[in-house]
């Protein structure tokens, strides 16, 4: 299995990701080591509590911005998993330095201080935020995708191979509108911002299995996109909050009616699987990637959420939000 008896570093590891991802680790996979590599020391004493102090978690204070510290972290390390990320959008935008020294610069990092380290795999997450991006946080994602995608090239041995999975809205995840529909229910009224509006749907657990998943398949400098349902906001507003009066506060700074997982110029190195897709690198000197098996994809094919052939209904939705609520619990 591709983390048994590996030492893995996980990088914004007291996030939602990160304690999935150690959950299911943990559980299911055998590892010797995972290192949680976080800012801060309070959400690090929790999730120790969480795990019952398992022998198997270390704890390490630090900051991607320092280059330093990861270098010393990575030590022995077999696997990077790169969740670290200043991630709402909002924020991003009032604080445009910052984003870009924790989004941009530590990749940067990452991917110096796992070279130094000959550490064998490391994988990015990446959203669709990232495709065509409509605000600074989208920008920052599509730089650290390049910059992951090219450490293949300057890498400093063979050994090292980097890589980045893609995927959309993880549900009820925080900073949604799922919390913020249940949140307002209470009150009697939700806000929507435009009825057209529709979303890539993923949950947490399909999120960490699959970034597994594409540790155990990557080859370095590949996109790994999965193959998501999509819902619209009526749908979900009619899910969470049946019977509440709706108001109408239209589309948001850096907010986009549609989002897009794949372009039509992606498709053109892509390959497709039977429950995702691959991006392979289109530039020669990020090393000769011959994607095996799958299909082409046609002719200006691009994939996003309101030309999807696979919908979650109002049903789905409860079922899921009732999954996602019982596996944090």
């Amino acid at each position: 299995m591709t983390l048994r008896d590996k030492v893995i570093l996980l990088t914004g590891g007291t996030g939602s990701f990160g304690q999935e991802f150690t959950r299911i680790a943990l559980r299911e996979h055998g590892p010797k080591t995972i290192r949680v590599f976080s800012r801060g020391e309070f959400l690090q004493n929790e999730m120790q509590r969480c795990f019952n102090d398992d022998p198997r978690l270390r704890f390490f204070i630090g900051d991607v911005r320092d280059k330093d510290r990861l270098r010393q972290a990575m030590r022995g390390v077999d696997i990077v998993v790169h969740a670290a990320a200043l991630k709402q959008v909002p924020s991003c935008e009032y604080n445009p330095v910052e984003a870009v020294k924790t989004n941009i610069e530590g990749a940067i990092n990452i991917i110096d201080a796992a070279t130094v380290n000959e550490v064998s795999k490391v994988i990015a997450i990446s959203t669709d935020k990232a495709v065509h991006p409509a605000n600074l946080y989208g920008a920052t994602k599509q730089v650290a995708e390049r910059v992951f995608i090219q450490g293949n090239s300057s890498s400093l041995t063979p050994h090292t191979r980097f890589s980045c999975t893609r995927y959309g809205n993880i549900i009820a995840s925080r900073g949604s509108v799922i919390p913020l529909f249940l949140e307002q229910r209470q009150h009697g009224f939700i806000t929507v911002t435009d009825e057209r509006m529709t979303r890539f749907w993923i949950t947490m657990e399909q999120g960490v299995r699959f970034v597994i998943s594409c540790i155990d398949r990557m080859r370095g400098g590949e996109i790994f996109v999965p193959k998501l349902p999509s819902m619209k906001i009526t749908d979900i507003a009619n899910a969470v909050a049946p019977g509440a009066t709706w108001k109408m506060i239209g589309v948001r700074p850096g907010e986009r009616i549609h989002e897009i997982l794949l372009t039509r110029e992606e498709a053109r190195h892509s390959r497709e699987y039977d429950d995702y897709f691959v991006i392979a690198p289109e530039t020669p000197f990020c090393g000769d990637i011959k994607l095996e098996g799958g299909r082409e994809l046609p002719a200006d094919f691009e994939y996003t959420s309101n030309g999807n052939h696979e919908w979650i209904s109002q049903e789905q939705l409860a079922g899921l939000l009732e999954a996602a609520q019982g596996s944090s619990s």
